[in-house]
């Protein structure tokens, strides 16, 4: 039996029941990339449906994902930990190859996440720390970005936050010592990019699932993005697992993780007015 959290039990939000919007014309190349929606499922645990339906207590209304046609494999789940993964409770780990996140827990099992990864040539790999956390953040398009994407030009000076704000509802900075790499992971209204390498290197979370991975990790946690194919190092060195990725999605389980609880008072969101807080360009 699969377990899920939805938002109301995780964040305490009011939630209801419509499909969100996907392509709009403000996308940005390097976040926004053409992606085929499937049909997975006619059938979805009504537990899923309230884990990913709206978000009405945000500065931005959250949109439902349309569950259906997410693979159920991306879905947030409790797993057992995979052996690969050997760093203790807290630790974000990435694992590219199979495009999932897993938060650790205490217990032998980790909170996992589907999400959407760097394609070719912009995937990367190594270790880093969480020192930044922003609500709805303001973004600025790298300056290669803006010189080979037009779409990304009349933003040069900066898109304030919003749902079409290529970093989503929520932005997690990773730092290697007092260094930016301009890495995040973030959020993403475009639910069809789960589970597949279509960004430009930073990883991306479908917003419901961002804004619960806010709530459970802390400054100073430590990312560790684990080697795929075509990813490059950010570090001294590539990380290397113990074991190889696991080779599919893991077996849920059914008992309550002993780790922690899943029910978290969410941060208070900053009230929205004229611009959002800026940051450095991020590789997204």
């Amino acid at each position: 039996m699969r377990r899920f959290y939805p938002p109301e039990t995780a964040l305490g939000t009011k939630v209801a029941t419509v499909a969100v919007l996907l392509g709009a014309s403000v996308a940005l190349a390097a976040c926004a990339s053409p992606t085929r929606s499937t049909n997975y499922n006619t059938k979805v645990d009504p537990a899923v449906v309230a884990m990913y339906a709206p978000v009405e207590t945000e500065p931005f209304r959250v949109p439902a994902v349309s569950v259906r046609k997410i693979d159920p494999q991306f879905y947030r789940q409790v797993v057992q930990t995979p052996p690969a993964i050997v760093e203790p409770a807290g630790t974000v780990v990435v694992d590219p190859q199979n495009k999932f996140l897993y938060l650790v827990q205490a217990d032998g099992t980790s909170m996992r996440y589907g999400i959407g990864i760097g394609r070719q040539g912009f995937a990367w790999s190594g270790e880093a720390v969480i020192k930044d956390k922003q609500h709805w953040p303001k973004w600025f398009p790298p300056k290669e970005m803006v010189a080979r994407d037009p779409k990304a030009a009349p933003y040069a000076n900066g898109m304030d936050g919003g749902i079409y704000n290529p970093l989503g509802a929520r932005a997690l900075y990773l730092y290697q010592g007092d260094k930016d790499t301009l890495f995040r992971l973030h959020g993403t209204y475009e639910q069809a990019s789960i589970g597949k390498a279509v960004s430009s290197g930073c990883v991306r979370l479908l917003n419901q699932d961002i804004i619960d991975l806010y709530e459970r990790v802390p400054l100073g946690a430590k990312v560790v993005v684990l080697s795929g194919p075509d990813t490059m190092p950010v570090s001294n060195g590539t990380y290397t697992p113990v074991a190889g990725a696991p080779a599919g999605p893991m077996t849920p389980v059914t008992s309550a993780p002993v780790g922690g609880s899943p029910i978290f008072t969410p941060t208070a969101a900053p009230a929205m007015t004229g611009s959002a807080p800026s940051e450095p360009a991020p590789i997204i």
